[in-house]
């Protein structure tokens, strides 16, 4: 069974870093959650070192930019790793090959394409229509409230052509404020269902755990898996990936789960644990919020 925590501090003293998802633990897509602002700031104050680990398709600077628009100070955090850095640089190095068909916001999407300096020789990648693309970036759904289902005809279309899709961010679904959207994820689990190949970078594969390392050795290079506690509320990205990295989680029950769990302040045991059980995770600790 999970250990039920009050706050952070009673565990933090154990870790010397953090792996923290952003939405649903940190902000709500608007707004910053201050208790959960204090939590890093005091954890960072102790000698930690705090990554944020996010299933944003955007770059680190344009998460970095989104962060500041919603009150969450520099200094609540080290560095970041991103969905989209580590797409990104699968999509220059021919993932998906050079003329892509694009699914997202492109006001909100743009900076996926800008130039990653962090690779040798990139290939150059044209955005094309569906019909002339050798595959499909998905940063997220046209829109973010329609049923997965309405890119059927497009996807069946991509499947027999032979495209694959790179999916930039895997969650599923997120909350903005109260409202539930449907995320890139969710594009890409439809398109793996109809027989398509989905390609992943974000958490719950191994990808972006890698960048989160690298990220994490730029500040302290002697850290362990061992000394790092993963934090987030989704049980098949955050929990999920940090049991397959074999590194401790804490789980946000007051975020995606916060029904099934019956949480208010803090989860309810018995509701937690139906729920763990039914979704098969297994987190160390779990907590209603980020405090």
């Amino acid at each position: 069974m999970s250990q039920i925590i009050q706050n952070l501090a009673e565990v933090s003293q154990n870790y010397r870093a953090l792996f923290v998802d952003l939405w649903g633990c940190v902000h709500n897509g608007i707004t910053a959650y201050p208790d959960a602002v204090k939590a890093l700031q005091s954890y960072r104050k102790s000698g930690g070192i705090v990554v944020l680990v996010t299933n944003s398709p955007k770059p680190r600077a344009g998460v970095m930019d989104q962060l500041g628009q919603f009150g969450v100070p520099e200094d609540a955090y080290d560095t970041i790793a991103t969905s989209g850095d580590s797409a990104r640089a699968a999509m220059f190095t021919g993932a998906v090959g050079q003329k892509v068909y694009f699914m997202g916001e492109w006001q909100r999407d743009w900076g996926f394409f800008e130039p990653l300096n962090v690779i040798d020789n990139p290939i150059e990648i044209t955005r094309v229509p569906l019909a002339e693309a050798e595959g499909i970036v998905c940063c997220g759904p046209f829109d973010t409230q329609a049923d997965p289902s309405v890119n059927r005809a497009d996807f069946l279309l991509a499947k027999t052509n032979g495209l694959k899709l790179l999916c930039a961010n895997p969650d599923i679904v997120v909350d903005r404020g109260h409202t539930r959207e449907w995320c890139a994820g969710a594009l890409a689990k439809l398109y793996t269902e109809m027989g398509g190949e989905s390609l992943y970078f974000g958490k719950p594969y191994p990808p972006i755990y890698d960048l989160a390392r690298r990220r994490l050795a730029e500040v302290d290079k002697s850290i362990q898996d061992d000394e790092i506690l993963a934090i987030g509320d989704g049980p098949h990205t955050d929990i999920s990936g940090a049991m397959g990295e074999g590194i401790d989680s804490l789980f946000i029950t007051g975020g995606l789960a916060a029904q099934e769990t019956k949480t208010n302040d803090q989860p309810d045991p018995e509701a937690l644990k139906t729920y763990l059980d039914q979704e098969k995770s297994a987190p160390t600790f779990s907590i209603g919020f980020l405090r």
